[in-house]
């Protein structure tokens, strides 16, 4: 089939490439934000091309099914190399991976290492240490994947990630001005509407929506799109690298940039770890760890950088197809 009979067939007739994926069909949107966080900012219009897109994180099962046929290894049970992190000390340099615990008590936001520790054994199948495990949590959306778990996991599958702007345009579900996926509420009517923290960060959890870390995938209502947990439950890589502001085109005034990208693979390093040149992608949505007291995060247009070295008990990714 071309690309011009597959356009011009109906919505309903078009057959997903893999059970689970949705189809959105594309068009103009105004992405970003110009009243929350600097880098989300400016927002402006562009558009996408139509795409399938999963309806769901991918979860434990469907990525046991990727590891089992191809015995792939993910970063996190890897050691690292030490040639990548000059001056890492020795425990650093061990199989691990970034497992999130609640404080004891109140602590200094700007202090993220109070809650975040490098835990040897934490990887897929131990979310939250080598102590741990997956059992019962088929359904949950699979952590502790590395930039280039996901891209293997997407080569496997025939598929691949979303750039930035197809997932926020799927995210919003068709709510271009809303604030969040479902409207301008966090909780409407009082109804929780993602996986994201209740109480005072980092220590107190009320865990009021039911769920302490990750939820279900389905657990909450879907967007108008029919997409779930675009928000909240674990941030989901894209394939844009990192760039501190969203760069506007220019050339073009007078209308949207189609299809944008993010920056350059170069202009994405931290600035804070000179010596460590590790590129960062960009990350959408939020996790069960998004707070309004610290983090607020949960919506479409927020974004937030991850080294593709790094994996954590808090994100995940689901994947993309174009037509």
């Amino acid at each position: 089939m071309t690309a011009e009979t597959f356009a011009a067939e109906p919505a309903a007739t078009r057959t997903p490439p893999r059970p689970g994926m949705v189809w959105i069909e594309g068009g103009d949107f105004r992405m970003g934000s110009d009243r929350h966080y600097a880098e989300e900012a400016p927002a402006r219009r562009v558009s996408v091309d139509g795409f399938w897109i999963d309806a769901e994180p991918v979860t434990n099962r469907r990525f046991a099914e990727f590891v089992d046929a191809t015995g792939w290894t993910t970063f996190a049970e890897l050691p690292p190399d030490p040639n990548d992190y000059p001056g890492a000390l020795p425990e650093m340099l061990r199989a691990a991976s970034l497992v999130f615990t609640p404080t004891k008590g109140p602590v200094d936001l700007r202090a993220c290492f109070s809650w975040w520790s490098f835990q040897a054994g934490a990887d897929w199948r131990h979310p939250t240490g080598p102590d741990s495990s997956i059992d019962g949590l088929d359904d949950h959306p699979v952590v502790h994947v590395a930039w280039r778990d996901v891209e293997a996991y997407a080569a496997w599958a025939g598929l691949d990630l979303p750039t930035e702007a197809e997932w926020e345009f799927a995210a919003k579900g068709g709510l271009d001005e809303a604030e969040f996926a479902w409207g301008d509420e966090l909780e409407p009517e009082g109804r929780h509407m993602a996986n994201v923290w209740q109480g005072r960060f980092p220590w107190e959890n009320l865990a009021l929506d039911g769920f302490v870390r990750t939820s279900p995938v389905g657990s909450y209502p879907p967007n108008g799109y029919g997409l779930h947990d675009m928000i909240g439950n674990v941030w989901e890589w894209t394939k844009d690298w990192w760039s501190a502001t969203r760069p506007v085109a220019a050339d073009k005034p007078c209308c949207g940039a189609r299809n944008p990208r993010g920056g350059r693979e170069e202009d994405s390093y931290d600035p804070a770890q000179p010596l460590i040149r590790i590129p960062r992608k960009v990350l959408k949505g939020g996790s069960h760890l998004c707070a309004p007291s610290y983090c607020r995060r949960y919506r479409p247009a927020a974004r937030h950088a991850e080294p593709i070295d790094t994996s954590t008990s808090h994100v995940g990714f689901r994947c993309v197809q174009r037509a």
